[in-house]
């Protein structure tokens, strides 16, 4: 039951968001809004729940089926990027190297803060 419950908060959120860029007109995913949302209650609230996070265990077993979708869509789209291959390439290097770098950054602060909190 738990699960269930995790897995509710999730569509929830995941139907706000589509909600959201509807009645706002946004040029982004709904999904995306309600992971945003989500993450922003998190941290207001200042935990995760048990049932969430037993939710999110469950979903992140099977991560690779949940981006295989949009792996194939570029498959089939290939050929319009290919006039685009260098923009193409220097934004996969570069979204890579921010977001090792951003999570270099986020790891050595807050293992630094766990550190000083543990003293």
């Amino acid at each position: 039951m738990p699960m269930l419950r995790g897995f509710l908060v999730l569509v929830l959120f995941y139907i706000l968001g589509e909600s959201l860029r509807l009645l706002l007109a946004l040029p982004v995913s709904g999904g995306v809004l309600g992971m945003v949302l989500i993450t922003f209650t998190q941290m207001v609230k200042g935990s995760v729940s048990e049932d969430l996070a037993q939710a999110s265990q469950g979903l992140i077993a099977v991560l690779v089926l949940l981006i295989m979708p949009g792996v194939v869509g570029v498959f089939f789209t290939a050929n319009q990027f290919s006039g685009q291959w260098l923009a193409v390439a220097v934004a996969l290097l570069a979204g890579t190297f921010l977001s090792v770098l951003t999570t270099l950054l986020l790891m050595k602060a807050l293992t630094a803060r766990g550190v000083s909190d543990g003293e």
